[in-house]
């Protein structure tokens, strides 16, 4: 956050540590500097040199060590520019941060303008250097291939333009006079952005202008040194600058921390949209690059997302302004945030990124933003947008952004040639933004906006859009009032970004898990602890918030904040930022006094603007403190003259210390100011406690992030391994992590549910894993990666590896793609199998290349990892990739992570341990991809299949659909057919119409595999299809269970527990072998019956995404209906020799008892009668059916149909009191003992309170 602080805690609180000049140091002459990039076919006057720190003042403060690496590279990050009396020279102000290793910040701000150069040795130089250029030039015959670029982009491109160009970058040592750029800067520990920039200016306008002023200069550097204090937490300051009071203040412990970088501007270059998407990206950790000619953009841009994040704090590599030495740090493969200087004339096509897989792309001049893919909607999005645009309407800001910043089409067009070639490199100071307002009106985006907009009453075409009066370069204090709607518009805005987050975060304390144990043991232990309990949290939230948030609780910056929250339990150590939020969100509880899990998705607008803003009024309205004025120093006579439109060296021994007690500090604090604020300062934005806590987090983290900003000093190739070593050590510690919280997460749910239906953490939460491990994939696929094509470097890497394979198979060493796996038969099933699926990492990325529905290589990548996950081949295909050498040698630097290989192979373990768990992350994720299924049916060989004459049919049903009925050429018992993705497999439909002599069919099972994921379900069935066999069926519903692959039998203890199948061999009727089925006594099927009706609550009891199938649970082995089946199996009378009596039968009697009984109106009570009229009513329709289903089927159909409609437990009640009953059971029937009854009846009325829908196979051409 801007408000960090700098350093130890015997800082003084003065405004400012150092002041800098930096610039062009005559001693050593014309330094060319390499690192900035390919310098020579520039000419001189447009290539870069290298600028040195020609004086800072003081020497050195203890609290703030003077990086002078660091300053020098982000004071002038292109080095030196030169320029002619031809140019334009307007003095440029930027700003820039500097991170220390423990991640707390100083500030600095630079102004630079041009200056003559006197020296004679160093105009001679860059007359040589011409002479030099030209020589080559006229050699070559071309033209440099940059400017060659230049003119193509203004579309004429003949020689004589080039002739003329060439002239004008010319320099001619008799005619033209050289200019160099020079910088003075201040080195802050607060972000008092606005006064800072007004001190500068006013400084470089002394020197400037022709008076001189007042005092010599050293008296105003010394008095910002040593004199001006900062201001304390919630009060202003005014000082005074060399022509002018400059004012600023600072919010107090209770207010958003101090900001001062002009949010307006950013929705003025990006438009609302594109900042609410931006912010998206940095509260997912994305990796973020900003592109833009003005260093000042970069900063602004930068600042402002991290300062909208409250009470969240980036945690990752924060580079704003990116020194062009360091353009190596871009395939860093962490999450960032940098900022990239474009020169203003290469587009964006000319950057080479290392990995843009999960890159959000900025180009800020041009108002345009690339997204990473797959990227969530911020929660309640269009109400967010709709409050900010009002905001920003009233302001006179058009919410789509405005284009004053950048030139209009048609003055585009009259741009010369030769502005643009003199515009190309140009050093510090950028030229104007080319862009054209007609790229605006296409933006449908923007068109939603405004139409959005429109209905908020506001037109947007009436708006006019003020002048920035910082774009009129005169220096007159800006008037207040402008400076004071800056204030105000940056207030609202945040506090409308804050609110956000209290509201959604209201309750978050109910689900911080405080630590058990004390806090050294928790830091040691802090990796393995949950800190959040967030599947609670999230099953409170709204739908629509799932796919944000729960890819958000899953980021360091969350859990840096819970870190926090365990902390600070009391209130005096808590972190500032952390305190503010607590207060706000304990008042938004006592507003909506709402239970916690009463989430709903209301739109709750901000409320907090006007306090918020009053507070700034008062401040500015009243100034607090007034620094002491500048006065004369001790200086010799003579010293501090200086010569007009140079700023001089200035006497370092008057600035080198402050005044001995720093009395006029002291003096000039009020006392009473000074005991009530010794505390604030303590704790406040300055954290200057609470850097060593944040130390101590990040230490118990440690997670490989903390490189928070690169080292900005030598850059020897030792400073760079040392990096990237650090870099591969985090993703290992990362990809452990990840993996560990992935298996914790399936494992932990299987644990609960052992033996109940299948397993599945949530949609939402499984999607977020795995896309953050995709996510990290492709952060290691491109980390020192050289060779690339298109966007995701898992894919190219890939598309390489198939191209090498295909060269090789052409080139005739043959070689065997897959593998065939000779275990996955199971060793029990000695009964005919499918031939297994080939393993071959080609065929899978085939398999990805022919859905069309997946049209970029990030979403390839993404889709074979998913693929890969669900064969669960991940670690294979990924070590068969990387034992190509030569080819990751071809594709990676040394010090990549794919080269080394201890890291690779460990990493390569951790993946393995995904095999453990079953995921279904493809399956269920791309629904509408056509799959090829096959088909295995297996008759019983015992009863002549063969001579089986009818034509068979089959209808597969899964959880996304079903595939119709498919008719089966007599006599194939094994085929292929292709269909919509059904999802995981759940029942089999299976049939014949019962033509030809021989129409009876004994199935044993049948067999259905994907031929994409290579999952496999079983059917069984193990009964006769036929008029007149078994209950004379001719159609059956199978229910499936999933085959694991390749582990063989005994090894069935160690995975996930077995999906239930359908009731195999099991006869379903009573006689043939009595003793085929255990007669299983009272107390058992009470407990049968217990546990069926127990899986249906408990299925009913999960979030939603995780139900598994509930025809499982009513109609699978131990599922309600042979429960049912066994109520009505015991105790019943057996029939006469070679005689079946069927449950059915017995059903039918009773139907036709109670038909009777109506027609001789013999009627009990009412109620007693529709309960017989509904019993009555759903025994025709399921006998009128035009299925030909078995009786056993009929019964399976009943139940499910009673079970749905909540009748069951009355038909339980009716059948005990019914004479059939008397008749046909024995009298030790369960049914006829009224306990056992009465409590059978309690426990099927628990099913009363939930909604059961049957699948379209179980209830087909019944309409009940």
């Amino acid at each position: 956050m801007s408000g960090g602080s700098g350093g130890g805690s015997s800082a003084p609180g003065r405004f400012a540590d150092y002041f800098v000049i930096c610039g062009l140091d005559t001693e050593t002459g014309l330094e060319p500097d390499e690192l900035s990039g390919e310098n020579f076919e520039q000419t001189p006057l447009r290539r870069t040199f290298k600028s040195k720190v020609l004086a800072r003042y003081p020497e050195n403060v203890e609290w703030n060590p003077f990086d002078q690496d660091a300053v020098g590279m982000l004071c002038m990050p292109k080095g030196l520019a030169f320029k002619t009396q031809a140019d334009s020279r307007e003095p440029q102000f930027h700003s820039f941060i500097i991170t220390r290793e423990d991640g707390s910040r100083t500030f600095g701000f630079s102004l630079t303008f041009f200056e003559e150069v006197t020296s004679k040795q160093i105009c001679s130089a860059m007359q040589t250097l011409y002479h030099m250029h030209n020589a080559e030039y006229d050699i070559l015959h071309t033209p440099p291939t940059n400017d060659k670029d230049s003119c193509s982009s203004t579309g004429d491109c003949n020689g004589t333009s080039v002739s003329k160009l060439q002239r004008f970058n010319s320099y001619d040592i008799s005619r033209d006079t050289l200019y160099v750029s020079k910088c003075i800067c201040l080195i802050t520990p607060m972000s008092f952005m606005k006064a800072c920039k007004k001190v500068l200016e006013q400084l470089h306008q002394a020197v400037t202008s022709p008076q001189p002023p007042p005092l010599p200069l050293e008296s105003y550097i010394y008095n910002i040194l040593y004199e001006v204090p900062l201001p304390p937490a919630g009060r202003s300051l005014k000082f005074s600058g060399v022509y002018g009071p400059i004012i600023c203040q600072r919010p107090s412990t209770s207010e958003l921390p101090l900001f001062d970088f002009p949010v307006k501007e950013v929705f003025e270059l990006l438009g609302v949209e594109n900042v609410v998407q931006l912010f998206t990206c940095a509260l997912l950790e994305f990796q973020i690059l900003l592109y833009s000619q003005h260093y000042q953009r970069l900063m602004t841009v930068a600042e402002t997302i991290t300062a909208l994040m409250f009470p969240f704090q980036w945690q990752h590599v924060y580079v704003p302004i990116l020194p062009a030495s360091l353009l190596h740090f871009l395939d860093a493969p962490v999450p960032y945030l940098m900022g990239l200087h474009s020169n203003g004339l290469d587009d964006r096509s000319k950057l080479e990124l290392p990995q843009e897989a999960n890159l959000c792309f900025v180009d800020v001049d041009n108002h345009f933003i690339e997204l990473p893919e797959d990227l969530p909607q911020f929660p309640n999005k269009l109400e967010f947008i709709q409050e900010i645009s009002e905001i920003l309407t009233a302001f006179g800001i058009p919410p789509e952004g405005n284009l004053h910043c950048s030139e209009s089409a048609s003055k585009m067009k009259s741009l010369r040639a030769c502005d643009l070639v003199s515009d190309k490199r140009n050093g510090n100071i950028a030229g104007s933004p080319l862009n054209s307002y007609e790229l605006l009106k296409e933006n449908e985006t923007i068109a939603r906006l405004q139409a959005l907009v429109k209905r908020t009453g506001v037109s947007l075409e009436k708006l006019e859009v003020r002048e920035e009066t910082s774009s009129k370069k005169d220096l007159k204090i800006q008037c207040d009032e402008e400076e004071f709607k800056i204030y105000q518009l940056n207030i609202q805005i945040r506090e409308v970004f804050a609110n956000r987050f209290t509201q959604m975060f209201a309750d978050y304390e109910v689900f911080v898990i405080q630590p058990s144990q004390d806090k050294e043991s928790w830091f040691t232990n802090r990796e393995q602890m949950q800190n959040f309990d967030k599947a609670s949290f999230l099953s409170d939230q709204p739908e629509p918030y799932l796919p944000f948030l729960s890819r958000f609780l899953e980021t360091q910056m969350f859990a840096s904040f819970i870190d926090n929250k365990i902390m600070c339990h009391d209130e005096d150590d808590k972190d500032p930022v952390l305190r503010v939020f607590d207060s706000r969100v304990d008042k938004i509880r006592l507003l909506n006094v709402r239970t916690p899990t009463l989430r709903t998705s209301m739109y709750q607008k901000c409320t907090t603007v006007d306090e918020a803003e009053k507070s700034i009024e008062l401040r500015l309205a009243k100034i607090d403190h007034t620094a002491v004025h500048p006065h004369l120093l001790d200086m010799k006579i003579g010293q501090g003259k200086y010569e007009l439109g140079f700023f001089p060296k200035l006497q370092s021994d008057v600035l080198s210390t402050g005044p001995a007690s720093n009395k006029w500090t002291k003096r000039n604090a009020p006392a009473q100011w000074r005991r009530k604020d010794r505390q604030k300062q303590h704790t406040e934005h300055l954290r200057l406690d609470n850097d060593q806590r944040e130390k101590y987090i990040q230490e118990a983290r440690n997670l490989g992030s903390t490189i928070r900003q690169p080292k900005l000093s030598n850059l020897s190739p030792s400073v760079i391994a040392q990096t990237n070593w650090k870099f591969v050590e985090g993703l290992l510690k990362e990809c452990r992590n990840k993996t560990k919280r992935m298996l914790v997460e399936k494992m932990g749910r299987e644990a609960v549910e052992l033996g109940h239906g299948e397993v599945n953490i949530t949609g939402v939460e499984e999607n977020t894993l795995i896309a953050s491990l995709c996510d990290l994939l492709e952060r290691i696929w491109s980390h020192g990666l050289q060779v690339k094509q298109g966007k995701s470097a898992l894919w190219s890497h890939l598309l390489h590896y198939l191209e090498n394979r295909q060269r090789k198979t052409t080139s005739g060493s043959f070689s065997t793609s897959g593998i065939l796996l000779d275990s996955e038969r199971r060793k029990s099933d000695t009964s005919p199998a499918m031939s297994p699926l080939r393993i071959s990492l080609i065929q899978d990325m085939r398999h990805i290349q022919n859905i069309s529905e997946i049209k970029t290589d990030v979403g390839k990548a993404r889709a074979w990892v998913r693929l890969s996950m669900e064969k669960k081949l991940l670690s294979r295909h990924l070590k068969q990739l990387l034992s190509d050498h030569e080819l990751t040698k071809k594709l990676y630097k040394r010090y990549a992570f794919l080269r080394c290989d201890d890291e690779k192979e460990q990493f390569l373990y951790h993946l393995l341990s995904f095999n453990a768990v079953d995921y279904f992350c493809f399956t269920n994720v791309f629904t509408t991809i056509l799959i090829p299924y096959h088909i295995l049916i297996v008759p019983s060989k015992k009863l002549g299949g063969s001579m089986f004459t009818a034509n068979p049919w089959i209808c597969i049903s899964g959880e996304l659909g079903e595939t119709g009925v498919l008719q089966i050429p007599r006599n194939i018992l094994e085929m292929t057919f292709e269909c919509q993705n059904l999802g995981k497999l759940t029942t089999v439909q299976i049939g014949h119409d019962n033509s030809g002599l021989y129409a009876k069919w004994l199935v044993e099972y049948v067999m259905v595999r994907n031929e994409i994921t290579g999952h496999t379900y079983k059917f069984p069935c193990g009964r006769w299809l036929g008029k007149g066999m078994d209950d004379g069926s001719l159609e059956r519903i199978l229910v499936g269970e999933l085959l694991t692959s390749h582990t063989e039998v005994d090894e069935r203890q160690c995975r996930t527990p077995p999906l239930q199948q359908s009731p195999s061999m099991i006869r379903r009727f009573v006689t043939i072998s009595p003793n085929n089925k255990p007669k299983l006594n009272t107390g058992q099927i009470q407990e049968a019956i217990g546990e069926a009706v127990n899986g249906i609550v408990k299925h009913f009891h999960k979030p939603e995404k995780e139900r598994g199938s509930l025809t499982l649970l009513l109609c699978g082995e131990s599922g309600l209906v042979s429960a049912l089946e066994q109520v009505f199996q015991h105790g019943f009378k057996s029939p006469r020799l070679f005689k079946n009596v069927f449950i059915w039968d017995f059903l039918e009697k009773a139907q036709t008892y109670y038909e009777t009984l109506e027609q001789n109106e013999m009627v009990p009570e009412e109620n007693w009668q529709t309960r017989a009229r509904n019993f009555c009513r759903f025994i025709t329709a399921i006998n009128n059916t035009p299925r030909n289903i078995g009786k056993d089927g009929k019964f399976q159909m009943l139940v499910c149909l009673g079970a749905r409609d909540h009748l069951l437990h009355h038909w339980i009640a009716l059948l005990t009191d019914c004479p059939i009953t008397a008749q046909m059971y024995e009298d030790t029937a369960l049914i006829k003992d009224h306990t056992l009854v009465n409590s059978l009846i309690r426990v099927l009325q628990t099913l009363q309170e939930f909604n059961i829908t049957l699948e379209a196979s179980l209830v087909k051409g019944i309409d009940i």
